[in-house]
């Protein structure tokens, strides 16, 4: 089983992005139905290139299941009492990775580009931090301009491309680009 995060947020919490407040909080079995409704709201393109279908009752299952194991830590962010983002950190124990954490960051398009994703992306810094992790890693299809923008100014860094890696829902073959951010100078 993954390690408890030992961070000294208190969940939930109140921020303001751009005047407007939202609440993030921790992702519980509670939240399986909006997160489906969440899913379900976004852009066809926004789904495009996940690599679990968030739309599927079984894949949030799992999902819900991997949150109760402490494999995936999620923060969900709440706007008007509505589901409008997360950010989870994948952490899976294996000997030779048990280094590295997974990141994925996916928002409504009415709170993108807004400061929320940085905002996220700090809180599971932190979490990875206290995991003990030293690197966490993104990977999108190198088609997502915009995703590959926003991780930059996060401070990633690319190290590997690899052609045609992914498939999108409509059956064409993408590359995947693979980023990623040194945990260890976060605070630094």
């Amino acid at each position: 089983m993954a390690k408890e995060s030992k961070s000294k947020r208190t969940y939930p919490w109140k921020t303001k992005i751009k005047g407007e407040e939202v609440i993030l909080r921790l992702m519980t079995s509670d939240d399986r139905e909006a997160m489906l409704e969440f899913a379900r709201a976004l852009p066809e393109d926004d789904l495009l290139f996940l690599a679990v279908d968030i739309t599927d009752e079984s894949a949030v299952d799992d999902w819900i299941r991997r949150l109760n194991e402490g494999i995936i830590h999620t923060i969900l962010v709440e706007k008007d009492g509505k589901l409008v983002g997360h950010g989870s950190l994948l952490h899976e124990e294996q000997v030779w990775t048990r280094h590295l954490g997974g990141i994925i960051l996916l928002l409504a398009p009415e709170v993108r580009g807004k400061g929320l994703g940085h905002i996220l992306a700090g809180e599971l810094f932190r979490h990875a931090e206290d995991l003990g992790l030293q690197k966490i890693v993104a990977r999108m299809a190198a088609d997502q301009k915009s995703a590959v923008q926003v991780f930059e100014k996060l401070g990633f860094n690319a190290e590997a491309l690899l052609t045609d890696c992914v498939i999108d829902r409509n059956d064409r073959t993408h590359d995947l680009i693979i980023m990623s951010y040194d945990v260890t100078g976060f605070n630094e």
